[in-house]
């Protein structure tokens, strides 16, 4: 720990004391017959790496991980320890068991190496690893590194030690999905680079002392959010966090002696949202904001205090500061970034803060997240008549161990179950893996089947402040009254690591016949798998609730006892994931929802119904990019008000690491159909068309609906036809004719003033893009075939398909280049850090890079006046139609051209930004530079150089980059296309309607 720092000339101020030691959580091993125990000699000279490996090993022999106790004593290694999926370590014993390693260890002097590296599985049956962690050591080529479905990895009750001379140590590398957590560990980091390198999901009660950093990662595997639960960091030596895109959430974590509490990199943006969170004797700033002018950058606290910290925010880029209000003080409410002003409202970048004086910091909060009742209390359930072994009826015996005994604990195992089982207001039932240790319905269950009202599987008394943790529940294939757990317990009450099974990640046994996939088992034909009602209410963490069989993920109804949801995950329910109805004093921090193609393309995220005082901070709401159906809100309300949103981030871009017969690599991609709009106000009838956003307060709902819509729109904006499916891809010919297509129905439409509008061609060739060249002709690219193809037509004669072959790119003066409106690229979902500086690469950097990139083939056009480059091809699934198929250019709304040595316009969707770049030979893009602070979906140049920005309403700009004005449209613009038989109509399509504006 650093003794003190120097504040610009200002006194040297003494450092806060330490945090207290650590004390064991699991003092004693629970009993369960199928968990491994690692043998080990735990004095700390002798070399335990091979002992742990081996029980970890042993653990994940089935494929399905498993339980991993580590005794008590000083572990020391000298290699990377791998812990497989879904294998859960727990430390036991009168001591936390530390592992440690020796100073000057060989391969940790420099780079990157982890000590502990959660890894992943082969996802995508490749057969090699795409990316393997190059923080391996020595290093493994084989290692699949952790990735989105590497899910219930766990580590708890164990310590680190780094001794000296390892300045590349980290002690964990986790980059996890859902159902990963680290929780009750210190890390003694001393000469290491960080505790945890790779965040994700879910930490608790974790300690850093000393180290270059507590913690540095990147975006999540799942691109998640990971949250933060109270912990504490002291004395690191640049800053504790340093992170991007990680969307850090805090919750009780306390900074002391550092120069920086936490650091968003250089060039990158991040949504962190803190809520008691404390800064005591930061010498530079609390935090350091990077890429302020991003809409991505959203910053939040709720109530964060501050000793000895004289710069609570500093922006990177700016140099701008707000500095804290004297020795100590408490900021009440502080937001940074895009701020909506109301409901149909475009937002701008604002700073809110409330801070003031104190004249001494308030105690430290109580935790968060309460403590589980010592091991000495927990009954093991096999001791009280249970069998737990996936075929003897348990529903009487543990119904009478429920009844008897306030603490239980459930081995390993499936418990069949007929009936409710009812809760003691005191209960605590605990499991420690919630994966393969189910409570579960048998298919067909008589008392769950028919038509009535909702019958849980697992259900709390009305108040009181039960627990329920690392448990499965799991309803079965076809039992319609199901709902998994039935929430009734007060404020003090707490569900953690519990999984609704069905859907991702589940394992099924011989107990449940009826699977999710069988065709017996209805989606959406069960009752909600978690439901909060009658007065229920109390904290809620990292919870996955993703059974599309059931109507929902997450429901909470008729309450105002107050809830607090931590890293909640709620996906692929066939209506909504996330309802609210007639609820008051809720918190959501880090929910996350996913929709699936098949089990998701008509839901919603998230909807309210007659709800007040509710908050909604660092929310995710994602759609696959596999998704091909619009959907038109994330979030709806229903006569709701009082609603605080903050750090909205709504998405439907990905990427995967795997290998083809091109190469291993890592794709990233954005899908055309992410919801159209964030929130959508049914009451009220107006919308928030911003995706990203920091800041929004929807006021208390009205008395009385709106009757007509409060969408604005712009004079001069005409529907010029409409009853689409979803429609991208336009190009204009000589004439100013538009073309373009309606993808699902595999049309190709026309439109002009004379004509109207034209089907040209309905042939079934997966259209997805045009250009049309200089003949006249239609450069279609198609998604047919592995690679895709492309092939041209004349809209006179659109039977006759002349398919074009690609062919090695060479310079071409005479032909334009045909390149996407709209590209993503920000290098994530690998290690990006430069091992020597510890620098990262900044998202411009990433853009720039893949732009430049030469492109072997291209695909020209007949009459040689337009070359397509042929941008490589990923695809999941089988070879024919129903197998998916990603590219920069069939990601696109639309394409744009332009000639070798003149510029072109584009969108970098992953800043949201609008960059003008010099086309070159082999489709490169260089010199690219910012024409306008908005990125979107697409944009469009006139002949006069205005611009014209496709960002949730049209933002036209002047040829220097300055705001000209604003064109509002009915729906969401997608792809804008200049055009007409004058060259000044501007056409705007969206999903389900073409509009027009003259220019």
């Amino acid at each position: 720990m650093r003794a003190s720092w120097l504040l610009g000339g200002a006194a040297l101020l003494l450092p806060v004391p330490a945090f207290a030691a650590s004390t064991s959580v699991y003092r004693t091993a629970p009993s369960d017959p199928r968990a491994v125990t690692v043998k080990g000699v735990g004095d700390g000279r002798a070399d335990d790496s091979a002992a742990i490996q081996q029980a970890i090993d042993a653990a994940s022999a089935g494929g399905h991980g498993g339980v991993v106790f580590l005794p008590s004593g000083r572990y020391r290694i000298s290699r990377t320890i791998f812990v497989r999926s879904a294998v859960r370590i727990f430390g036991v014993g009168p001591t936390r068991p530390e592992i440690a390693l020796g100073d000057n260890s060989a391969g940790f002097g420099s780079g990157v190496a982890a000590m502990v590296s959660f890894t992943g599985e082969d996802q995508y049956r490749v057969g090699k690893a795409p990316v393997p962690p190059p923080t391996s050591v020595p290093f493994d080529p084989s290692i699949f590194d952790a990735t989105s479905s590497t899910f219930y990895s766990a580590l708890s009750n164990v310590d680190f030690r780094i001794g000296a001379g390892n300045a590349g140590a980290v002690a964990v590398r986790f980059r996890v999905a859902q159902h990963g957590y680290i929780r009750h560990a210190d890390f003694h980091i001393g000469s290491g680079l960080a505790g945890v390198y790779q965040a994700g999901n879910e930490f608790e009660d974790l300690k850093f002392f000393g180290g270059r950093y507590g913690i540095v990662s990147e975006k999540t595997s799942p691109a998640w959010q990971f949250t933060l639960i109270d912990s504490d960091f002291d004395g690191q030596r640049d800053a504790a966090i340093r992170e991007h895109e990680v969307d850090l959430t805090l919750v009780n974590v306390a900074f002391r002696n550092a120069p920086v509490g936490i650091e968003i990199d250089r060039g990158y943006s991040d949504s962190l949202w803190g809520k008691d969170v404390r800064f005591e004797n930061i010498a530079q700033a609390g935090v350091v904001v990077s890429a302020e002018n991003s809409v991505f950058t959203q910053i939040g606290f709720d109530n964060a205090v501050a000793a000895n910290t004289p710069t609570f925010v500093r922006f990177r880029d700016s140099g701008k500061t707000i500095a804290g209000a004297g020795a100590r003080y408490r900021v009440s409410d502080f937001s940074y970034g895009l701020k909506l002003t109301g409901l149909g409202t475009i937002g701008d970048y604002a700073t809110d803060i409330a801070m003031a004086p104190l004249g001494r910091l308030p105690v430290r909060p109580k935790p968060a997240i309460r403590a589980l009742p010592p091991v000495r209390d927990w009954v093991d359930v096999r001791s009280l008549g249970v069998k737990g072994d996936d075929a003897t009826d348990d529903t009487a015996a543990l119904q009478r161990a429920i009844d008897t005994h306030r603490v239980l604990y459930l081995p390993t195992g499936r418990y069949r179950v007929t009936d409710t089982l009812k809760l003691r207001p005191d209960s605590v039932l605990i499991a420690l893996h919630p994966s393969l240790t189910h409570l579960y319905l048998p298919d067909e269950t008589p008392a769950y089947m028919g038509v009535g009202g909702a019958k849980a599987l697992l259900q709390s008394a009305k108040g009181g402040d039960a627990i329920v943790s690392g448990l499965g529940l799991w309803t079965g294939g076809v039992n319609p009254r199901a709902t998994a757990l039935l929430w009734k317990a007060g404020a003090a009450s707490m569900v953690n690591d519990v999984k609704i099974q069905g859907g991702g990640g589940t394992v099924l046994t011989k107990g449940s016949p009826i699977g999710f996939g069988d065709p017996r088992a209805r989606f959406d034909g069960q009752y909600p798998s978690i439901w909060v009602t009658d007065g229920g209410g109390g904290t809620f963490a990292a919870l996955w609730s993703p059974n599309t069989l059931a109507s929902a993920g997450f429901y909470v109804s008729n309450t105002k006892t107050p809830g607090h949801v931590y890293q909640l995950s709620a996906e692929h329910h066939y209506r909504a994931e996330i309802v609210l109805d007639h609820v008051e004093n809720w918190e959501f921090l880090a929910p996350q929802t996913e929709q699936e193609v098949r089990d998701g393309v008509n839901a919603i995220s998230t909807e309210m119904r007659h709800s007040r005082n509710i908050l909604f901070a660092n929310y995710h709401g994602y759609r696959v990019t596999r998704s091909a159906k619009p959907m038109d809100a994330a979030i709806k309300l229903y006569a709701s008000g009082d609603i605080r949103f903050r750090n909205v981030h709504v998405n439907a871009e990905s990427g995967f690491a795997s290998c083809d017969a091109k190469g291993c690599g890592t794709y990233l991609r954005a899908s055309k159909y992410p919801f159209e709009n964030a929130i959508l106000d049914v009451t009220r009838q107006q919308q928030v068309r911003e995706r990203e956003f920091a800041r929004l307060d929807v006021p208390a709902a009205p008395a009385v609906a709106a009757t007509r819509s409060g969408v604005p729109v712009s004079a001069g904006v005409e529907k010029l036809a409409d009853g689409f499916y979803s429609i991208a891809g336009g190009a204009v010919d000589a004439a100013g004719k538009l073309y373009f297509i309606d993808r699902e129905f595999q049309r190709i439409h026309g439109w002009s003033k004379a004509e109207g509008l034209s089907i040209v061609a309905d042939a079934p060739l997966d259209a997805v893009n045009l250009a049309v060249d200089r003949s006249g002709k239609l450069l279609v690219l198609s998604s047919a075939g592995r690679d895709g193809t492309v092939f041209s037509i004349d809209p006179a004669k659109p039977d006759e398909v002349s398919v074009i072959l690609p062919t090695p790119s060479k310079p071409r003066r005479t032909a334009a280049t045909v390149l996407p409106v709209n590209v993503w690229a920000n290098g994530e979902f690998a290690d990006r850090i430069d091992p020597t500086t510890y620098q990262f690469p900044t998202m411009a950097d990433f853009f720039t890079q893949k732009m430049g990139e030469a492109k072997p083939q291209d695909y020209v056009s007949p009459d040689g006046s337009l070359a397509l480059p042929a941008f490589r091809v990923w695809n999941q699934g089988p070879d024919d139609h129903q197998g998916w198929r990603w590219s920069d250019t069939l990601d696109a709304h639309g394409f744009v051209a332009a000639k070798p040595g003149d510029r072109v316009v584009l969108t970098n969707e992953s800043e949201n930004r609008t960059d003008s770049g010099v086309v070159g030979d082999h489709g490169r893009v260089t010199d690219l530079k910012v024409v306008a602070e908005r990125g979107g979906e697409s944009v469009a140049r006139d002949a006069a150089g205005r611009l014209y920005v496709a960002n949730g309403q049209v933002f036209v700009y002047a040829s220097d980059g300055a705001l000209l004005r604003r064109i509002d449209v009915p729906d969401r613009p997608l792809q804008l296309v200049v055009g007409g038989s004058d060259g000044r109509t501007l056409f705007i399509l969206t999903h389900h309607a073409l509009y027009a504006t003259g220019i």
